[in-house]
């Protein structure tokens, strides 16, 4: 059995997924001030016209939706969220999200007929859908190599599960992905859904065995973080009276043995709605003290794990979405929260005794940490990634032209990429680990992305 102490120095020595994070600044996220500049400059477009990213960065399209694949299986649609990872002799493992329905069948893995469903060995395939309608969500594995900017094989990964929207890196070098489902099942379902699995990032195509985190639990899941000091888990969830989720595991690093699911509220429970809508209750920039209520039968199959954490006195949030780990907290994106809904990050800092029956003594503490109210800064911020250097990178989720926003330590806000087109979901963001090269993902009609470029010169405001 792995004791805390040993987790907490193996997890200082690796990360592959935290690799090159630096402190954010105790700032908390307000506008940028009127005549100060930040970021990389004005954005210009190039002949291909699919984006817009600032002088001297350039993108690579590669991996689109029913291109074949190393496995003689094809892209899958719906790129989702995105984890990248040290492979052997320099290239990047990116695992990736794949959010689908059984009933999408123009953007199989399998192809439209699901000819190729044959190529799975059944044990490998979490739901068959009694062989009418197989679960078509999960996980691609890409290998890229970064020094040419070449992808050199992309292959299945996960597969039967549904709705694989976001998910989250941990310490011990796996990607943990979450199906964004709850009560409602897929047609011809023959297993429950609403769980996370993990997955090993591996250079050689081949299909891990698809083992729900039952003990997680049962929800609409969206990301998960670590802490990489504990093992805790911190998940959100994508509705607008979702919870904040915490999962403290048997043995740190051992996910599928078991462990105890929490939701956060706060020690004044004054603060415990904090969506702003209506009624400003949670102030941005303060710090405040939180406690954990445990929940019990995670697994329910009656999608009521927020309703009675609610109930027992749980905050709620609007659209729990993306969420990070950076040296100096957890941070989360809440899609739609605000007074004028176009979003919220919120930052926790855990404590010294976090998941122990000492916590209590210095309790973490959560605060909003940006709430722009500014469409300008921020239009409904999705999945979040930290850069090397420290600023925090969101993706937008939005019918306008969606694009990648920075954040720097100092709270100024600023562009770095931009679609030219609508509606095309930005997802999956994430930094290689030499630091050389943003990825993200275009949802619809999907393909993933790398962008380079000069990021030492971020200009300063």
């Amino acid at each position: 059995m792995q004791s805390r102490r040993q987790f907490i120095r193996s997890a200082a020595i690796t990360t592959v997924g935290f690799v090159g994070l630096r402190s954010l600044l105790d700032h908390p996220l307000m506008a940028a001030s009127p005549g100060r500049k930040a970021g990389y400059g004005p954005l210009h477009g190039d002949a291909r016209g699919l984006f817009r990213v600032p002088r001297g960065f350039q993108y690579r399209i590669f991996s689109r939706k029913g291109e074949e694949m190393d496995d003689g299986l094809l892209v899958p649609g719906m790129h989702d969220g995105m984890g990248a990872f040290a492979g052997p002799g320099g290239v990047t493992l990116l695992v990736r999200n794949h959010e689908l329905e059984s009933a999408w069948t123009d953007r199989s893995p399998f192809g439209p007929d699901q000819a190729r469903l044959a190529r799975i060995a059944p044990h490998k395939l979490y739901d068959r859908g009694h062989g009418l309608a197989p679960n078509l969500g999960g996980t691609t594995t890409l290998v890229y190599d970064t020094k040419k900017q070449v992808l050199r094989r992309h292959f299945l990964s996960l597969a039967g599960t549904v709705r694989n929207c976001a998910g989250g890196p941990t310490p011990w070098g796996t990607w943990v992905t979450c199906e964004e489902v709850n009560a409602q099942p897929e047609p011809y379902a023959e297993r429950p859904h609403g769980f996370n699995f993990e997955v090993k990032p591996t250079v050689e195509p081949g299909l891990m065995n698809p083992v729900p985190l039952k003990a997680m639990g049962r929800f609409r899941h969206e990301a998960i973080a670590v802490d990489p000091g504990s093992g805790v888990v911190y998940q959100t969830e994508d509705l607008g009276d979702g919870l904040l989720y915490r999962y403290i595991p048997h043995e740190p690093g051992k996910l599928a043995r078991g462990g105890r699911l929490q939701a956060l509220a706060f020690r004044d429970a004054a603060f415990n709605d904090t969506r702003n809508w209506a009624l400003t209750r949670l102030p941005v920039g303060a710090p405040l003290p939180v406690h954990w209520i445990d929940l019990d039968d995670p697994e329910s199959p009656n999608d009521d794990l927020r309703v009675r954490g609610a109930a027992a006195g749980a905050a709620v949030f609007a659209r729990g979405e993306g969420a990070w780990t950076g040296k100096d907290g957890v941070y989360f994106a809440m899609t739609n929260g605000g007074r004028k809904q176009f979003g919220q990050i919120f930052r926790y800092v855990p404590g010294p005794h976090e998941g122990t029956n000492r916590e209590a003594e210095q309790p973490g503490t959560l605060e909003l940490f940006a709430e722009p109210n500014d469409s300008d800064l921020l239009r409904n911020g999705d999945n979040i990634a930290v850069a090397p250097w420290g600023d925090l990178i969101i993706c937008e989720d939005t019918d306008a032209l969606c694009r990648i926003v920075g954040v720097t330590p100092q709270g100024e806000f600023y562009v770095l990429a931009q679609s030219t087109r609508g509606s095309h979901e930005l997802a999956g963001a994430c930094f290689s680990p030499d630091g050389s090269t943003l990825f993200f993902n275009v949802q619809n009609p999907g393909y993933t992305v790398a962008l380079t470029g000069p990021w030492g010169k971020r200009l300063h405001g």
